[in-house]
């Protein structure tokens, strides 16, 4: 079925689903961040894998996401979309019933799984339900406020489920809703695939990127109780970059390859991918840390953290708003600049946080900061991520850069959560009993390196983003900037952090 032959209200209510099912994928990821310290005491987490329950998701949704939208190109945007439903149902229900720290992760991994399946679906249907121009437009800022509206429910919401029903319930919660949308698909969706296109996909090179990948995050996170320089460390980390190589290596000669190198011949998207990994980075890992010190540290309770977290989600949405005007104006370089050294100032705030602190000095003020400063990155890096590419390319390049943030955010977590632990290991072993004070000092040094990735994405961007390109992006009506989310997953991650 065409856009012409699908009449306005049959439109209008298959939206209200894919909007309200990116809107639940997006709201789990928040959910499960202020659920973490009851989580890590309920299943014995040591507090340096604990990051792997963020982490188990975030791998297997990055690897997965480009695999996932060529997926549904060639099988059907609806199967795919129901297919990852289910899977992220069933993964959310064995969450729920997880009775330790390995089955938690598993089904975390899962999820990203059906997570991967279901958004380039969900966007993929968007865009072809709705004709090109004013309506389509319409539909991407519906579809991506509802669905960035998730990140600042989800906080609030994972508080309340965490404190009067139980963390398991964060991820119950998905269930009906998922079972529900799966069944109502085939009713309100039209099936559609690219009919022309060589029945291919690159699953491989998936497997590959997301094992070396997953190998490498796993050798980082461990690498504090096992030794930097133990044979364990410096073995896995040797054989997760040799898979790491062999992908690249794959891709290369692939018929289909889930990565065509050739579209990196452009300058600012590969600048733009940069710097969308450290923003990532930076980003994943700040609101982990924010997420365990209100808790662990300052004392609060779930759904004290998840309100903790509103004026964050709120400015994050009103900042995007105002970047979204400025880069027509100003262009993209120059706002995604002062986006990263406004994220990188506000880590360096956040770093000076104290045992005995308090929310407005220690957290709400530097949250606001930083949340400006995401508001002002994401807008410009989206931009800049698919400039100079053709037509037939900018799904391709707006999936490499929700990509290279997914990423990102796991090899930046797995990073800062390593030196956290050391730092507070080394506070311990100095003879400070207060688990208060080397908790916070860990996430002191964690908060300082994570203002140093945001500096180098600014760094990195000044050199390597071109206003032009994306001026002359923004032109030919290919990048809807109006829209604070304009249907872009990545957008998105802010809220999904927090």
């Amino acid at each position: 079925m065409t856009p012409d032959q699908q009449p306005p209200r049959g439109k209008g209510i298959a939206l209200a689903l894919l909007a309200t099912t990116q809107f639940v994928v997006i709201l789990d990821a928040s959910i499960v961040n202020v659920a973490l310290p009851s989580i890590g005491s309920a299943l014995e987490f040591s507090q340096e894998n604990l990051s792997w329950v963020v982490n188990g998701y975030t791998l297997t949704f990055g690897g997965f996401l480009l695999l996932g939208g060529r997926l549904a190109d060639l099988l059907g945007r609806r199967r795919l979309f129901m297919i990852g439903l289910v899977l992220f149902s069933v993964a959310s229900l064995l969450g729920g019933l997880a009775q330790s720290d390995l089955w938690l992760i598993g089904a975390r991994a899962l999820q990203g799984l059906g997570a991967a399946l279901i958004s380039p679906a969900a966007l993929s249907l968007v865009t072809t339900i709705f004709a090109e121009g004013a309506e389509r437009n319409r539909a991407l800022g519906i579809w991506g406020a509802v669905a960035g509206s998730g990140g600042a429910a989800g906080v609030l919401l994972g508080g309340m489920l965490t404190e009067w029903a139980g963390w398991e319930w964060v991820l119950f919660v998905n269930v009906p809703i998922g079972v529900a949308a799966a069944a109502l698909a085939p009713r309100l969706l039209p099936e559609n695939r690219d009919e022309g296109a060589a029945r291919a996909f690159d699953a491989t090179g998936a497997v590959l990127v997301t094992g070396g990948l997953a190998l490498l995050v796993y050798t980082l996170v461990d690498a504090e109780s096992a030794g930097w320089t133990s044979t364990q460390t410096l073995g896995l980390g040797a054989l997760s970059l040799a898979t790491l190589a062999v992908f690249v290596a794959w891709e290369s000669r692939a018929s289909h390859p889930l990565m065509p190198f050739g579209i990196f011949r452009l300058r600012t998207l590969r600048g733009a991918n940069a710097v969308g990994l450290l923003l990532g980075m930076a980003l994943f890992a700040m609101f982990f840390f924010i997420s365990l010190y209100m808790q662990q540290v300052l004392g609060y309770t779930p759904i004290e953290a998840g309100f903790a977290f509103l004026p964050l989600a709120a400015t994050i949405m009103v900042s995007a708003t105002m970047a979204s005007r400025l880069v027509t104006g100003v262009g993209a370089r120059p706002i995604l600049v002062v986006g990263m050294l406004l994220l990188a100032a506000g880590l360096v705030w956040y770093s000076l946080v104290s045992a005995g602190g308090s929310y407005l000095g220690d957290v709400l003020f530097p949250s606001l900061v930083v949340a400006v400063g995401l508001g002002f990155a994401f807008v410009p890096v989206t931009i800049a991520a698919v400039s100079g590419t053709r037509p037939d390319e900018a799904g391709l390049a707006s999936g490499f850069i929700n990509t290279s943030q997914q990423v990102g955010g796991a090899l930046g977590l797995a990073i800062l959560a390593s030196i956290a632990t050391s730092r507070t290991a080394s506070v311990v072993s100095e003879g400070v009993g207060d688990q208060a004070v080397a908790l916070t000092e860990g996430f002191q040094s964690a908060f300082l390196v994570g203002a140093g990735f945001a500096l180098a994405g600014a760094i990195l961007a000044a050199v390597t983003i071109s206003s032009r390109d994306c001026r002359e992006q923004i032109e030919s009506g290919r990048v809807e900037v109006p829209a604070p989310c304009a249907g872009q997953p990545q957008a998105e991650q802010a809220a999904v952090a927090g």
